[in-house]
This record gives C-alpha cells, sequence and structure tokens, in this order.
C-alpha cells in the first residue's frame, strides 16, 4: 500500500519542522549526521522515463525496524542553467530541515532530471513517520516550488539499497506506466 501526497497543515508542519530543526542540531553536534560517498555519482532511471545523478547521501546513525522507501519529487522555480549547481552546493544547508524527524534513516539527494524536477530517495522507519515528514517538507517545498509540482510516495515495507538492486521490489505498489516514483532497473 502507498500513501498518496498532500500538505499538512502550515501550523502543524511549521511547529514540526521546528522541533526537526532543534533535534538536528543536536544530532550534527554529535556527530550522528554522515554523508556516504558509496551511492554519489549513480544514476537513477524512473518510470517516466527520466534520470537523476545522485549528487549526496546523506544518513544517520539508525537501523529502521519498520523499514520504508519515501520518495519525494518537486521543481524549483526559477532554476535553470547554472542555478541547478548552485542549488545542489546550498542544499546542504538543508540538512537539518529533515534528520532531526523522528525515524530519518537516510537520503539520496538526486540532481534535476531530464523534466527538471528534484528527487529525494529515502529511507524512513515508519511509514506514518515518513508521511508525516513528507506532508511538513511539502510546505518549506512550496516556498521556492513550481506550484503543483510537489508530490510523495510513501511505500512501507521497502528499504531502499534493496529497491535500488531489485527495482521490482516496487511491484507491490500501484503501477503506471508514467510513474515519476518508480525506479527501473540500472542499464
Amino acid at each position: 500500500m502507498t500513501v498518496e501526497s498532500g500538505p499538512a497543515p502550515r501550523a502543524k508542519a511549521w511547529l514540526e519542522v521546528a522541533r526537526g530543526v532543534g533535534t538536528s542540531g543536536v544530532m550534527l553536534v554529535r556527530r550522528r549526521v554522515h554523508l556516504p560517498k558509496e551511492n554519489v555519482g549513480r544514476v537513477l532511471r524512473f518510470a517516466d522515463g527520466s534520470t537523476s545523478r545522485v549528487y549526496r547521501e546523506t544518513a544517520v546513525d539508525h537501523q529502521p525496524s519498520e523499514p520504508c522507501v519515501l520518495v519525494v519529487v518537486f521543481t524549483l522555480r526559477l532554476a535553470r542553467g547554472r542555478a541547478h549547481r548552485l542549488f545542489e552546493a546550498e542544499s546542504i544547508l538543508n540538512t537539518p530541515l529533515f534528520v532531526g524527524f523522528p525515524g530519518f534513516v537516510s537520503k539520496l539527494w538526486c540532481a534535476h532530471d531530464t523534466f527538471g524536477a528534484y528527487r529525494g530517495l529515502y529511507e524512513w522507519d515508519g511509514a506514518g513517520r515518513a508521511q508525516e515528514y513528507a506532508a511538513a517538507l511539502w510546505r518549506v517545498l512550496a516556498l521556492v516550488s513550481v506550484p503543483g509540482s510537489i508530490s510523495y510516495k510513501v511505500l512501507p515495507g521497502l528499504r531502499r539499497d534493496q529497491v535500488i538492486a531489485n527495482p521490482g521490489l516496487m511491484q507491490g505498489a500501484p503501477r503506471s506506466d508514467h510513474a515519476w516514483w518508480r525506479l527501473l532497473p540500472q542499464v
């Protein structure tokens, strides 16, 4: 079963973001946030015909007991040409917006794809927690994104690295030939 997209109520979203940022600060000071390099440079293919390069990975010291995959997509307003590279460089500053949310495990930061959309491919501990994060994140992304371009899918019971290695694991999720969130086998 997948969880459909939608924003959290504004007040709730901003309160959750503030709590997450506070927790992130503590995690950063305690060096619980890591930037692994294994997936950086990997190109991911999606069922909508797009491809995207992983430009950063973020992970924390947490093993999920209820793993799920979260895929988020958005298109930045006013990002053209070199602005994409600037966004990739400055996006490290966005790390406190997500690592402190309950259940965060890891994120692959995907550069703008062949259609101009950015994706985050996350592993989360608990589908409900992933959905709460994504609904709150929606409010932050709405400040800088093209209206109507934000969406997310929560895929319970899946591990991110397993889905990358075997995209067929997403078969239990509703299929569409143009599913922006569904990974395809790497060529």
